[in-house]
Parts: structure tokens; sequence; C-alpha cells
């Protein structure tokens, strides 16, 4: 498991593969200060 995020740490860049089939590539360089990432696990 990776490490906890502290106050001023970059979110790490992250490549997730998508339910349709294709990935996205979130963190890194981000354009703003503030951001929400949602993960949803979806119904079990």
């Amino acid at each position: 498991m990776g490490e906890k995020l502290n106050t001023g740490d970059p979110f790490p860049s992250l490549t997730l593969n998508l339910v349709g089939g294709g990935t996205v590539t979130v963190g890194g360089t981000l354009d703003s200060n503030y951001g929400v990432i949602l993960f949803y696990r979806g119904h079990w």
C-alpha cells in the first residue's frame, strides 16, 4: 500500500481502467489548487 498524503503533497499520477474500455490518467500535475477524486465501488 502507498503512503498517506499530507497537506501540500502532490497527488500521485494514477492510470485507471474504464468500465467501457480504455484508460484515464489522473493526478500528477493538476491545473488547480483544489480537486476531488471520487472512487465509487458500485453495487455488490
